[in-house]
């Protein structure tokens, strides 16, 4: 049984960590929103007397390009806070990515070419890629095996919700560079709120035995098993993101496509119906895998709406901006199995490498946008389709990987997690 103050002080770390994931994505999402007005205000700088179609193509363009550059800071930073969090311990990387990710965001607002905004879009990812793996990785490793799916339920939940308070804030803002003013002081502000929270026991249990491999990134590749398991929960959740990536990110261009009006959707009211869909998924797939007592089951049945919700999108997505919003929030609950991916990815692996697996598999679901976006290309290239054919070949494709990734997957729930990797 748990005392007052272990209980006050798991409830503290919760919050925190669901209060980091919120900042973390808000930020990752507020270049979604907000990408067509800075790119508009940013492009005429460096193009004098661009015409507005030209500027239109450019947009996207850039607007892919940047979004590249962000998931690539992703990839890197989350092998580098991973490792970290497995040699240093889970805190330092709660204080040192929302450090790094708070500033850039500042600066972001403040940039007047695409050179900058590139670089400055690299180190926000990287700062970013930290974030959810150290905070998913102390709840996992402070609550009890029965209830710790719903402390990954808590903090995912919450933040999500971050992604739409960005949507609401890119309607409210009218200038867009207060927006990452403000994701960067809530990060900041953020700092103060992490004071006083507790390391992981278990870490502490074996951070000062030197016979311990910690936070080596290549033991996730050292075994057959261990390729399995690494590769097959980022895969069963790469569908994810090729829904908010592509189908939600750019739907201002793919619903004209479908049919609807030129400027008919807002990518940011578009972010918004569908994080607000996956805020409810997260609470339902969490407590569905709780209640079934498997995350196996949770993943089939999310990943069987992420199915219908797909076809809903291409087939009558077209009709009105009411149905493709209704639909993106439907595509977005189908899609809301995130909670239930990141309780499975800390559990996956040893104490000595957990906070690696816990903080790379993330990064490198949402990094798969790169993969996905070449996909794309090759397709439109090798095929000769245009880019919603091409968009729908990629969504097939993606999700059947998603499917054969979850027959592979390791049950997890009810794991002990007190064990290290040899």
């Amino acid at each position: 049984m748990q005392t007052p103050s272990v209980s006050k002080n798991l409830n503290k770390l919760i919050i925190v960590a669901a209060l980091g994931y919120f900042v973390d994505i808000y930020d990752l999402l507020l270049f979604g929103v907000e990408r067509t007005d800075s790119l508009n205000t940013i492009l005429p700088i460096q193009f004098p007397n661009i015409s507005e179609a030209n500027l239109k193509i450019l947009n996207a363009t850039y607007g892919k390009l940047l979004l590249n550059w962000q998931m690539f800071g992703m990839l890197i930073g989350g092998i580098f806070w991973g490792i970290l969090g497995d040699k240093k311990g889970r805190l330092s990387v709660l204080f040192g990515s929302i450090l790094v990710y708070s500033i850039a965001n500042i600066l972001n607002g403040m940039v007047e070419s695409t050179d900058t905004y590139m670089v400055l879009r690299f180190i926000s990812g990287f700062g970013l890629a930290g974030e959810l793996g150290a905070g998913i990785t102390l709840v996992s490793e402070s609550m009890s095996k029965e209830k710790r799916g719903y402390g990954t339920m808590i903090v995912a939940t919450v933040g999500v919700f971050g992604a739409v308070v960005a949507g609401f804030m890119g309607d409210v803002i009218t200038n867009w560079r207060y927006s990452f003013y403000l994701g960067g002081a809530m990060g900041l502000a953020l700092l103060i709120l992490r004071i006083g929270v507790f390391e992981s026991g278990m870490f502490h249990s074996i951070k000062t035995d030197v016979k311990i491999k910690k936070g080596n990134f290549l033991q996730l590749f050292s075994s057959k098993k261990n390729i399995i398991k690494y590769l097959s929960i980022i895969f069963v959740t790469v569908p994810v993101w090729y829904v908010m990536g592509t189908l939600v990110l750019f739907s201002p261009e793919l619903s004209e496509k479908l049919g609807l009006a030129p400027k008919a959707i807002s990518a940011g009211r578009a972010i918004m119906c569908a994080y607000a869909g996956i805020t409810v998924g997260d609470i339902v797939s969490g407590l569905i895998s709780q209640l079934l007592k498997s995350r196996k089951k949770t993943f089939v049945i999310f990943l069987s709406l992420t199915v219908i919700g797909t076809i809903l999108y291409f087939t009558f997505g077209g009709s009105s901006p009411f149905i493709f919003y209704s639909i993106v929030g439907f595509i977005g609950f189908a899609t809301g199995y995130w909670a239930v991916f990141i309780s499975t990815a800390s559990e996956l692996f040893g104490t000595n490498i957990r906070a690696t697996a816990t903080t790379t598999a993330p990064n490198f679901v949402r990094g798969s946008t790169i993969f996905i976006s070449l996909l794309l290309d090759s397709i439109i290239s090798i095929f000769c389709v245009d880019k919603l054919q091409a968009t729908i070949i990629t969504g097939c494709i993606i999700i059947s990987l998603g499917f054969i990734a979850l027959y592979f997957l390791e049950e997890t729930f009810n794991k002990d997690l007190n064990y290290v990797e040899e």
